[in-house]
């Protein structure tokens, strides 16, 4: 079972398989795994501890720990906060989770200052300029609603987390692109393309 992966100098953790969208452009559309992380798919959902102690095991030497494995981390929002809470005294290094955006619609309630104190960058994967692309390239189990909800996430997160960032993949249009950067700009969080991986 991998529950950690490197890549670059960052340590992946990768504690879910579940998540909310079916997205189009998802690597898990094409393939087990990313670089050298071997099978990222899981029998079952590690333990918080399992994953506490196989962050401490892998650590040495990374410049970041990131929540983002074959799944939407904040599907486990508790337990990923139970294991920053273990880990990050001890590692001191930033921490960042790469999400949909999505975690007030999965859990019903605002989520975003449940991480104050323990994430430094929260990465929300925006991906299209509205809800009706949205919906189409993502397949939210919330449908059109989803979009909405991240742009309220985002603006949640930056009161609470230091850096929150909207990123898009660089397959979309040049225009599309430039309507995501303004969504941004308005909200007043960083803006990030970032190359589809396969």
């Amino acid at each position: 079972m991998t529950i950690t992966y490197r890549l670059g100098d960052s340590l992946y953790v990768n504690m879910t398989n579940r998540c909310s969208n079916r997205c189009d452009f998802c690597i898990r559309n094409y393939g087990d795994g990313i670089g050298g992380s071997g099978d990222l798919w899981l029998d079952r959902e590690p333990t918080v501890d399992e994953t506490v102690q196989d962050i401490l095991k892998n650590v040495s030497g990374c410049k970041e720990l990131v929540f983002c494995g074959y799944g939407e981390p904040l599907m486990r929002l508790d337990d990923v906060i139970a294991v920053i809470k273990a880990v990050k005294p001890k590692i001191g290094i930033p921490v960042r989770i790469n999400t949909n955006g999505q975690a007030d619609l999965i859990h019903g309630r605002q989520t975003a200052k449940e991480l104050a104190g323990l994430v430094d960058t929260v990465s929300i994967s925006l991906n299209a300029p509205n809800a009706k692309e949205y919906e189409a390239l993502c397949h939210s189990d919330y449908g059109e609603k989803a979009f909405d909800a991240i742009l309220k996430y985002a603006a949640d997160c930056k009161k609470y987390i230091p850096n929150v960032v909207f990123s898009v993949v660089d397959v979309m249009d040049k225009e599309d692109i430039e309507k995501c950067r303004k969504i941004a700009e308005d909200i007043g969080v960083i803006f990030r393309v970032r190359e589809m991986i396969k």
